[in-house]
């Protein structure tokens, strides 16, 4: 199943957003950080069939280049690019899909503009601040980018996984993440641990904006998650919404592993 998107670069006050869109329909905004469009390709095909489906790279990210590359990727910065992409394509309010980092993004994104979100399906964030033991996440966070940041890549991947709780043997670690990369590839690994990693698993929402804002929210965990960081951290923020999160097949990244079995679950929390 395949879907030719349009695709365009948006001009924001810093920088230059990528974006696709597919279909035709109510929009849909399907949104990573640090994943870029292409993790989202199988799943927006799929629902391109009846709805208009928005990705992007988000900025700092792949073809979304910054004017100061040293410029770090907040939220609220994050949000406000969400709100330029939904106002530019004109099919809103729209329901959006954030996973991981943009789950972040778009709980910043309905703290900031409500009116143009119906409904946010909010999959795994990683809201560390929710957690008792946020302090030892914060230095653990921090360990990992300095060991990044110092050149160790492997290492600083098996303190992430260690961190988020994701159980993974050793060899594998290596093959995955020991990996030949791209310019791009490198580029993108260093922006995400050098001006991401910490605004995003640092944020604080809102929780009484959230509670009081007239967007549907919806807290999504992988049913493979179990233990996990994400999954800890998005019980914690659905308790704090008095709702109950809806899980979704495969782990924290299913959308990508299997799109087909990931999609019939999102359509049921989609708006009508």
């Amino acid at each position: 199943m395949t879907n030719v998107p349009t695709t365009g670069l948006l001009r924001v006050p810093d920088g230059r957003l990528h974006y696709e869109v597919r279909g035709r329909g109510p929009l849909v905004v399907l949104v990573g950080a640090p994943m870029d469009a292409r993790s989202f390709e199988g799943l927006a095909d799929r629902l391109a069939v009846d709805h208009a489906v928005l990705t992007t790279d988000p900025r700092g990210i792949n073809r979304s280049p910054l004017d100061d590359p040293e410029q770090d990727s907040t939220p609220e910065l994050r949000a406000d690019d969400l709100a330029r992409l939904i106002a530019h394509v004109d099919e809103g309010p729209a329901a959006v899909f954030g996973s991981s980092g943009g789950a972040v993004s778009a709980l910043a994104l309905v703290q900031a503009r409500p009116d143009l979100v119906s409904t946010v399906v909010a999959h795994e964030p990683p809201l560390c601040e929710l957690l008792p033991d946020r302090e030892q996440l914060r230095a653990s966070t921090e360990d990992v980018i300095a060991t990044h940041l110092s050149g160790d890549h492997v290492g600083g991947w098996r303190k992430f996984l260690a961190m988020a709780n994701i159980d993974m043997p050793p060899e594998v670690v290596g093959e995955i993440f020991g990996a030949e990369r791209d310019e791009q590839q490198i580029a993108d690994d260093h922006y995400q641990h050098a001006h991401m990693l910490r605004a995003t698993g640092h944020w604080v929402p809102d929780l009484e904006a959230l509670r009081a804002a007239p967007t549907r929210i919806v807290v999504g965990i992988g049913e493979e998650s179990g233990g996990q960081l994400c999954e800890r951290a998005s019980k914690a923020l659905a308790a704090e919404l008095g709702v109950d999160p809806v899980l979704f097949p495969g782990d924290h990244i299913g959308f990508a592993h299997d799109p087909a079995a990931f999609e019939p679950r999102l359509r049921e929390v989609l708006p009508n």
